[in-house]
């Protein structure tokens, strides 16, 4: 890897049983540690420097271990949390959900439009590429705020793309002379 290559490893979290209301709590499922077993197997498979977070428990689970054999420690990025859809627990999801991608800047009560989330994921991406600039960098992260981040370097990544990520998936994003990335999925679920 050249020193103006940085690498970032998107993660999206493992399974996690949905609880209302507990969205920053919410741990792995069994089925969820098993899988980010799989996660580690794969990301030390690659020279990683640093270990970065949403600090939501699914999602610091999902890399910690890949943390432990880096010899890194988790460090949480807020940024990188998953959107928030509203400010208390929707009735239909897929409703909700889908309103806020067919208008970008439409929000629910307390909740983010895809535009501000995007924003704040972006944000977050800078933040990093910042600080471990021509490094390998694994991120823990959710599907609708990884599927907005991507789609800010490629509209491809849209409302379908999120519909058929798994839990786990992970996508490697390698920034190099220029703020257009190059995306590839290295893993998924499926």
């Amino acid at each position: 890897m050249s020193e103006s290559q940085t690498t970032l490893y998107f993660v999206r979290h493992a399974h996690s049983p949905y609880v209302p209301n507990r969205e920053a709590e919410r741990g792995l499922s069994e089925r969820g540690r098993r899988d980010a077993s799989r996660v580690t197997e794969i990301l030390t498979r690659y020279d990683i420097d640093g270990v970065v977070s949403s600090p939501y428990a699914r999602a610091v689970e999902t890399v910690r271990e890949t943390a432990e054999i880096a010899g890194a420690e988790v460090r949480t990025e807020c940024g990188f949390r998953e959107r928030t859809l509203a400010e208390s627990h929707v009735e239909d999801f897929e409703e909700a959900i889908t309103k806020v991608w067919d208008d970008p800047s439409f929000s629910w009560p307390g909740g983010e439009s895809n535009e501000a989330a995007q924003e704040r994921g972006i944000e977050a991406v800078g933040r990093t590429l910042d600080q471990w600039s021509g490094k390998t960098v694994v991120i823990g992260t959710h599907g609708n705020i990884l599927t907005l981040i991507l789609n800010h370097y490629d509209e491809a990544y849209d409302f379908e793309f999120w519909q058929e990520l798994t839990m786990p998936d992970i996508y490697e994003v390698t920034f190099e002379n220029g703020p257009s990335p190059v995306i590839e999925r290295i893993y998924s679920d499926s």
